[in-house]
């Protein structure tokens, strides 16, 4: 592999096989050297080295970014020794664990990378690639020496108690350590809650409750308060569990343990319900996410057909990222129309949204809605006062889309069916919102009339509440053990995920850097407009600029945005 070229520039080298940094010397700070790279040239264009942003700060520098021949790009992830040339190594104990001997090659090669993209044209580049995840020879922590601590932050998501009992289970089982600890209540837990001793036997059957045992809070992130409580508890491993903000603030304990030196590594593992975290294929829980969601929606479908004209209203998750409404879609088959926040629609004039109702109604005679929480929040604005709150995490407060379309079907719909309707009563407004309001009561004799009947369903909190699913556990404990590993090999300031259905250690900022979204231009959107025969309610200006912005770089072709299972391999 070769090094970013222009000799005067130094380069980040990772450590070598026998725990020592080569040339540790030759080691810089990307950040303080920045107005001094001078950016190779390939194929004709400039490198451009990625940012990450700091919880609260300036942009940063990516760690170490190698280059090698055909294109080949290696993001890789930083190590204890580039800060800390001179630690030793030990034996990994698993060359000793009777549970492994089986296997023919358990150790991970040290130059095995994973494929950001599998799909390529004969001439294309090579691409970007990650350290792939796995354990290694050597280790940088005994096992008498390790003294871990866990924390979950942000919303519940089934399976993190899965991933809580893995990651203690794994310690023990594979590594024999036996110093853990729970962050109780989020990051501010760990500066203003006490830790509870997390052992095999205590945690053993907490995967078959939702929730978390160690709770979970938004906010509190404080970053000199929770690297003190680090050091003053002596604590050499951190597994950070949450979203995207959670890894930002984990990115942002990962640089101060580097500024003061210290021998703690820090691994995160990437939690949201949604499934929006970028470059991963997807995130636990949203297995059982998307499976929760049919009894949501089948409800609201036998509700729907068993009345005249009954049309059932789902709302699901998707703040910003519409998969787990997709995903349930296209599993239930029982939708009939599909909003997510990457596709915008509107309700009247031609091809709208109460048109295809209208149509669907006379059709079949009921129908089924699901729509993401971040859907159509460009017209609740327009509509109704807007909210520029957010909640501790960052996150924008959403209004209740769920709540406004319903009221939208049940008045304007009549509006646009026969126009003169008009909502004027505030006991009226109640009665929409309650389900108690029968439209024919509102209309004369000598107009059209088409009475419906409206059910809204939200099951997100029952979502959120429920136990990981059997595809969700298995998913859980292959993150939990990734991670160890990770950790015992001294990588640090990494996030654990599958890339392509392999286990790769990915750069903080890769993960936070942007949101993953439904890409509306690709086969699967395709699929559920084919599934619910739904209009996309696009113009083709709309479908145009959804092109330009999901083109490819040189370096990649667009994928097919299917949510990939893990084969197990790590």
């Amino acid at each position: 592999m070769e090094s970013l070229p222009n000799p005067p520039v130094p380069q980040k080298i990772g450590a070598e096989s026998n725990g020592s940094a080569a040339n540790s010397n030759r080691l810089f700070d990307l950040r303080s050297s920045l107005s001094s790279v001078k950016l190779p040239v390939r194929n004709g264009a400039e490198v451009k080295l990625r940012l990450g942003k700091k919880m609260g700060s300036e942009a940063r520098l990516c760690p170490k970014i190698e280059y090698g021949d055909g294109g080949y790009v290696l993001e890789d992830v930083p190590h204890l020794t580039d800060y800390l040339p001179d630690l030793p190594t030990y034996p990994n104990p698993l060359q000793d664990n009777t549970a492994y001997s089986v296997v023919k090659q358990y150790f991970v090669n040290l130059d095995d990378t994973v494929a950001q993209k599998i799909v390529v044209h004969k001439n294309s580049p090579r691409g970007t690639h990650f350290r792939r995840a796995g354990p290694r020879q050597k280790v940088y922590f005994e096992s008498d020496e390790v003294h871990a601590c866990i924390v979950t932050c942000g919303g519940l998501c089934p399976g993190l108690n899965t991933v809580i009992r893995e990651i203690v289970c794994g310690l023990y089982d594979m590594y024999g350590v036996t110093k853990i600890l729970g962050i109780e209540g989020g990051y501010r837990g760990f500066y203003a809650r006490n830790t509870i001793s997390l052992t095999a036997k205590s945690v053993n059957d907490i995967h078959k409750r939702g929730g978390t045992i160690l709770g979970t809070s938004r906010g509190g992130h404080d970053t000199l308060k929770i690297v003190d409580s680090i050091q003053d508890r002596g604590i050499n491993q951190v597994y950070i569990i949450g979203g995207d903000g959670t890894q930002k603030g984990a990115s942002a304990i990962f640089e101060e343990i580097q500024r003061r030196g210290l021998k703690v590594a820090i691994a995160g593992i990437p939690k949201t319900i949604d499934n929006d975290i970028a470059v991963i294929d997807k995130s636990f829980g949203f297995d059982t996410a998307v499976e929760e969601a049919q009894r949501a929606i089948n409800a609201a479908h036998v509700e729907a057909e068993s009345v005249e004209h009954g049309i059932g209203v789902v709302k699901l998750m998707g703040r910003y990222s519409g998969f787990i409404a997709m995903y349930a879609t296209l599993a239930s088959r029982d939708v009939d129309c599909c909003l997510i926040p990457e596709s915008p629609f509107y309700l009247e004039g031609k091809g709208g949204l109460l048109e295809f109702i209208e149509r669907r109604l006379k059709e079949n005679g009921h129908m089924v809605i699901v729509v993401a929480e971040g859907a159509g929040q460009d017209l609740l604005v327009k509509s109704m006062q807007s909210m520029d709150h957010e909640d501790a995490s960052g996150n924008k407060l959403l209004l209740d889309v769920g709540l406004w379309l319903s009221q939208k079907i049940k008045v304007d719909f009549l509006d646009y069916i026969d126009a003169g309707f008009c909502l004027h009563d505030h006991k009226l407004l109640v009665k929409i919102l309650t389900g108690t309001f029968c439209l024919q009561d509102h209309f004369s004799s000598n107009k059209k009339k088409m009475s419906i009947n409206l059910k809204y369903i939200d099951p997100t909190y029952m979502i959120r509440a429920v136990p990981s699913n059997a595809s969700d556990n298995v998913y859980c404990t292959l993150l939990a053990h990734s991670a160890i590993h990770g950790a015992m090999a001294g990588y640090t300031g990494f996030t654990i995920g599958p890339v392509n259905g392999r286990h790769a250690y990915i750069p903080f900022c890769r993960v936070t850097e942007t949101c993953k979204k439904v890409v509306i231009t690709d086969r699967m959107w395709a699929r559920l407009l084919s599934s619910t025969n739904q209009p996309s309610f696009l113009s083709h200006e709309h479908i145009e600029d959804a092109k330009k912005e999901d083109e490819p770089s040189t370096e990649s072709l667009p994928n097919d945005h299917d949510v990939r299972i893990s084969d197990g391999s790590i």
